[in-house]
């Protein structure tokens, strides 16, 4: 009597190649004339149309290269279009490489730039303007000035804090730079 032999599919690490399987695949080709590679980039066949080409990546490239996104419409019609784009993707750029910290050049961590928010100062700022704010704030609220307001200890402490901060991050800048 023999066994029904187990599939090496099941469970993980799975035992087989992922493309060694049995079964068919549907490769669809390149739309492109003459072109035998796979055809996985879809590609509209004229504006405002859901029929698509399927070209491969370097026919896709060449064919929107060429391609007018507001070809076909009127003027009033292409200026709503490209203002809906920008409106809709403008997060997209505002996200772009560290721009979640605000304004500056986007090298500067959160705590950074919470450190400089403390100071009142901006993102792009030196540490020489860095160290005449701290000292300018340290002097208004230096526990010897008012002694015995916590407030004053608090928001000192904070202020020391935030520039231990700002010197860590300006020595490390020096050391790689």
């Amino acid at each position: 009597m023999s066994r029904a032999r187990r599939s090496n599919d099941w469970g993980f690490p799975r035992w087989r190649g992922y493309g060694s399987s049995r079964e068919t695949t549907t490769v669809r080709l390149c739309d492109r004339h003459g072109c035998e590679e796979k055809g996985d980039c879809p590609a509209p066949k004229s504006p405002n149309s859901p029929e698509k080409w399927y070209f491969c990546q370097r026919h896709a490239a060449e064919y929107n290269a060429k391609w007018d996104y507001f070809e076909g419409l009127d003027k009033e019609e292409a200026a709503q279009r490209a203002k809906d784009e920008r409106r809709d993707n403008s997060g997209y750029a505002e996200a772009s490489h560290y721009g979640w910290s605000g304004p500056g050049d986007g090298s500067r961590s959160a705590d950074e730039m919470r450190a400089l928010e403390l100071l009142g100062l901006d993102a792009d700022v030196d540490f020489a303007a860095v160290k005449k704010a701290y000292r300018a704030r340290a002097k208004e609220v230096h526990p010897d000035v008012k002694p015995g307001d916590e407030e004053v200890a608090k928001q000192f402490q904070a202020l020391q804090i935030a520039y231990e901060v700002l010197r860590q991050a300006e020595e490390r800048r020096e050391w790689k730079g």
